[in-house]
């Protein structure tokens, strides 16, 4: 657990690990690292959301047992069918809302208008954006059998690259892997958007009793 030890005043916020950098960037920058802690579950999970809810189960009930009260959870839905909300209200750790990071980094309302704008919009963000090759190309097979391109993104239209900084190298890479997919590309700065309130808030928050 990376950052301050267990106390009444502390909480513990356990995070996807794709947003391990994320996370850390908004508590430095909230002033709150002496009193929130992170954990993350390994990123890859991005995957096998299906494999989310039972590891999240397990680190809530580890963090427990070392002497951790006040938990906060990081994820989204997440693609897990609401898994991850019956984990959170059985074990009593409120999780961010939305069903994934990319309404909360862009704003529930702005990800919707997006949405109905080009239902078909496939999504990064500057995790994605840098893990593209590993978590895309090959985590969906598509060097091995390129011809699962037009069967996986052939109802998309564009690639909208959701970034949470401002980042030339990101934004070239992310255009390359618009051309890559065969989609239209498109830019928006985010920032931390609903995260960082979720992030900051939970310092401050009581825990929920199991």
């Amino acid at each position: 657990m990376a950052g301050v030890a267990p106390g009444p005043d502390r909480t513990l916020l356990i995070a996807c690990g794709a947003l391990a950098r994320e996370t850390l960037a908004v508590i430095r920058a909230s002033g709150i690292a002496d009193r929130v802690a992170v954990t993350c579950l390994p990123a890859i999970l991005h995957n096998r959301p299906e494999r989310i809810a039972d590891r999240l189960r397990r680190r809530i009930r580890t963090a427990r047992a070392m002497g951790w009260s006040r938990i906060r959870i990081a994820y989204a839905d997440c693609g897990s069918g609401g898994a991850i909300d019956r984990v959170a209200a059985e074990e009593g750790a409120e999780r961010i809302g939305g069903p994934h990071c990319y309404a909360f980094f862009a704003g529930s309302a702005d990800f919707d208008r997006l949405m109905e704008e080009e239902p078909g919009s496939f999504f990064l963000t500057d995790y994605l954006v840098r893990h593209f090759q590993a978590l895309i190309v090959e985590g969906m097979g598509l060097d091995r059998h390129p011809e699962l391109l037009p069967m996986i993104f052939g109802n998309y239209r564009r690639l909208v690259y959701l970034a949470q900084t401002e980042n030339p190298a990101l934004q070239a890479q992310a255009k390359a892997a618009a051309e890559r997919l065969g989609l239209a590309y498109e830019y928006r700065f985010t920032g931390y958007g609903e995260f960082a309130q979720f992030v900051a808030r939970s310092a401050n928050q009581r825990q929920v009793d199991p």
